[in-house]
């Protein structure tokens, strides 16, 4: 049993430090605890870094700062988001925002990847968004706010931008690369399971939002539904691989035709890395990381996968064996810092090419293998719902001293996680943030229910063969 520390003290001070007011509201945290001209953005308030804190602080009971941000970026939504004469869809949520005082007033500067490193605009942050609404809303009980009109009206705006079609015959969104928290070129483009599992958490959120009154909102809900079973069927199908899976894969046939074929993606057996092998136990499995034609990315992403099981994606079976595979590559996946936000690495020439020799992502750092402190609670409410020990308090609580000493940073590099990143920023919210939330959860495992949902039981068959 996990009990009140130094560390957890220190981690909600620095909290209290770091946060934003608007109108003398508080509306954020800081990505970090930075001043000068080392901050670049970090001085802002990012959308996908602040969900950490926002989750921190309604679990120590602190809702007005969430529900100041969720009320903020709302209204944000309505901006014009533009680059040169292009504009963004009206669906978008800011990446970050940051708050400019002149003359005793108060104004929100946003950026919706039009000022970001390599331009890019933030896919996932909308889908955050929904995904906090729905957390907010459970744990403090104020559905008034929920049903307000601008966030009802933002929730619509968001899933009528995310269901726009698309020249493909399949639910998973396609993105290009550096548009999530991966937010460099690492040959994400397309349909990364990050993505694709945030998505379905998202519209489980906005789903049970929208059923506070079904009756307005029954069309949406409908189409919610409809992608919802979708997405269950598409992402169990094609990008759960297990021993049975692999083996099926190697043995493939090639440039088949027609409707009933094993290979609809043209997958070539000479494609499977050689680390796949042993990386996937007897009785173990995990979504791969990327799904197109002729292309199957076997690297294991650790918040799509871990976020498969909080959100209800994975049935008890399926989360059992994520569970064993992670246990079973423990010195791989968490190391001595957790969690690589990608495994394995790039490297060589793979690298050169993929990344367009991005320095900062080399093999074994930052989004190339680093381990991401903040991914921790992730490890943490997996071990909640899954009752598989990944994350032991004894593990939580020698992870917080050493983040303590090392003064929070943002990630760690090499292929165990000792070393801090070359470039991390310390103090940085969502690791100190991510210690709370797993602090919480390991502490008090039921109050794991106003993140995680039920999990989607029972046989996997196409929507269109359902009676």
């Amino acid at each position: 049993m996990l009990e009140k520390n130094n560390t957890i003290t220190e981690a909600r001070e620095l909290m209290k430090k770091a946060v934003v007011t608007y109108n003398n509201k508080p509306v954020g945290t800081v990505a970090a605890i930075i001043a000068g001209d080392e901050a670049l953005n970090y001085d802002q308030v990012f959308a996908r870094d602040f969900f950490v804190s926002a989750a921190a602080f309604i679990l120590d009971g602190e809702y007005e700062i969430v529900k100041n941000f969720l009320s903020v970026t709302a209204d944000m939504q309505s901006l014009n988001k533009s680059m040169d004469c292009f504009h963004a869809g009206q669906g978008l949520m800011p990446a970050s925002f940051k708050i400019e005082s002149k003359d005793g007033q108060d104004t929100l500067e946003s950026d919706f990847g039009e000022k970001a490193i390599g331009r890019v605009t933030p896919v996932d942050s909308s889908l955050w968004w929904l995904y906090l609404l729905r957390i907010y809303t459970k744990a403090s009980g104020d559905r008034e706010f929920a049903g307000e009109e601008k966030i009802i009206d933002a929730v619509k705006e968001i899933l009528a931008h995310y269901a726009t079609g698309y020249f493909e015959l399949i639910p998973a969104l396609l993105v290009p690369d550096g548009a999530f928290m991966i937010d460099r070129r690492m040959g994400m483009y397309g349909h990364p399971l990050d993505i694709q599992v945030l998505l379905y958490t998202a519209l489980r959120s906005a789903r049970e939002i929208l059923e506070y009154n079904r009756k307005k909102n029954d069309e949406y809900v409908k189409e919610v539904n409809h992608r919802i079973e979708h997405l269950v069927y598409h992402l169990n199908k094609y990008y759960w691989l297990d021993r049975k899976k692999l083996n099926d894969i190697y043995r493939y046939k090639t440039e088949e035709f027609g409707l009933e074929v094993s290979n609809q993606y043209n997958i070539y057996s000479g494609s499977i890395p050689g680390w796949v092998d042993s990386f996937i136990p007897d009785a173990g499995g995990y979504y791969i990381g990327n799904l197109g034609p002729g292309r199957m990315d076997f690297r294991f992403l650790s918040i799509g996968n871990l976020l498969g099981i909080i959100s209800g994606l994975t049935d008890k079976k399926k989360a059992s064996e994520l569970a064993r595979l992670i246990d079973h590559n423990r010195g791989a996946i968490i190391g001595k810092m957790p969690v690589k936000v990608c495994y394995p690495a790039l490297e060589g020439k793979q690298w050169e090419i993929i990344t367009g020799y991005d320095l900062k992502n080399s093999a074994w750092s930052y989004h190339n293998g680093g381990n991401w402190p903040f991914v921790i609670w992730f490890l943490a409410a997996a071990t909640a719902i899954e009752g598989t020990p990944i994350l032991t308090s004894q593990d939580l609580e020698m992870f917080s001293k050493r983040l303590s000493n090392d003064n929070w940073p943002e990630y760690y590099d090499g292929k165990e996680g000792r070393i801090i990143g070359k470039e991390a920023r310390e103090l940085q919210l969502w690791t100190i943030a991510g210690y709370i939330i797993a602090y919480h959860i390991l502490k008090e495992p039921e109050r794991i229910s106003i993140f995680a949902f039920e999990p989607e039981d029972g046989e996997l068959t196409c929507p269109l063969n359902r009676v």
